[in-house]
């Protein structure tokens, strides 16, 4: 059966919302955890009936490395999803459909993303949820294209990602231009930071969000005092920092993940800059208190998106994930949500 992709994308909609949710947690990162990183969450059941039509949908995320802990997140967040849809039984055309859920690792890397979105081309998905990273999902979205096979970023936040003209990407997060700039009014209207410093890894998530940043703060009258560069793999930022410290900022913007936020905040601590450093969505998570030790007092976060709502929908989520958790034997002392 051809699988119509007004279909595909609808489900593949509701799967993304649901592994937004588990992406990066919300707000200062002392005591949070993303919903599901402790444990596998439970696959889908098995459909009722041995005539349902199995219905592939792809999720390709950073299953291994530095960022492995934001990828599986997002991966357990689509298995949640497939298993309520499945619950409540999902039956297209007069077929009752089963979901399957055909998880693939880009290890946060362009090249073997392109090619794990060429394999679930291959497997012949319907759909893909991811992938995580900008600088990933930006050339895989060109494989899905050509494939006719609807692609929704539950984090890709690079503008450009959208702006190719394909008509198979999506996405269910804001863009670095307007993260950008409300991190840029944060600092101009309650900080009111005369000398501002901006740092962007090499990554197209990190050199975005910094490039958006720049701009509003130039826009608003405030000059860089200088703008320096890192790389997604930096662990040691001693020469950066050590300029950084004789110009003496009152904000250091950091454009880049946790794996190196955290670091760059705790040196530069160990330095004695007393800057406020800021940064995006991609800090924000659950591992940064970690990664940053006690510097992370000393950290502004911004999230792309919102907190879940206080009212009976949003308590029902809440009880919906910590069902999840409870059943894959997740510690829910670690989990804020």
């Amino acid at each position: 059966m051809r699988f119509k992709f007004a279909y595909a994308v609808s489900i593949a909609a509701a799967v993304a919302m649901a592994t937004a949710c588990g992406k990066k947690d919300e707000g200062g990162a002392s005591n949070q955890a993303t919903a599901a990183s402790s444990a596998q969450a439970p696959a889908a059941p098995a459909p009722a009936a041995s005539e349902a039509t199995v219905v592939k949908i792809g999720h390709v995320a950073s299953l291994t490395g530095t960022e492995a802990h934001l990828g599986k997140d997002n991966e357990n967040g689509a298995r949640l999803a497939l298993e309520e849809i499945s619950a409540q039984g999902l039956t297209i055309d007069g077929r009752s459909i089963h979901l399957e859920l055909d998880a693939q690792d880009d290890v946060a890397d362009p090249r073997t993303g392109s090619e794990a979105a060429q394999k679930l081309v291959d497997d012949h998905v319907v759909a893909v949820i991811g992938h995580l990273n900008s600088g990933v999902s930006i050339p895989a979205s060109k494989i899905y294209s050509d494939a006719n096979i609807a692609q929704i970023s539950p984090s890709t936040t690079n503008p450009a990602y959208t702006q190719q003209g394909f008509k198979t990407t999506f996405r269910v997060v804001v863009t670095d231009a307007l993260q950008g700039p409300v991190l840029a009014g944060y600092v101009l209207k309650t900080l009111h930071a005369k000398k501002v410093v901006v740092v962007g890894d090499a990554s197209a998530y990190g050199r975005g969000l910094a490039d958006e940043f720049t701009k509003t703060m130039q826009a608003g009258g405030v000059r860089i005092a200088t703008r320096e560069a890192t790389t997604e793999k930096a662990r040691n930022f001693k020469a950066i920092l050590t300029k950084i410290k004789r110009i003496a900022p009152d904000v250091v913007m950091y454009g880049g993940m946790d794996a190196t936020g955290g670091p760059f905040a705790k040196e530069a601590a160990a330095l004695g800059i007393r800057a406020k450093i800021l940064a995006g969505d991609g800090v924000c998570t659950g591992s940064i208190a970690q990664l940053a030790d006690d510097a992370v007092q000393n950290i502004g976060l911004l999230r792309a998106g919102t907190r879940v709502v206080e009212d009976g929908q949003g308590r029902g989520l809440r009880a919906e994930v910590r069902s999840a958790l409870s059943r894959a034997g997740a510690a829910l002392r670690a989990v804020h949500i």
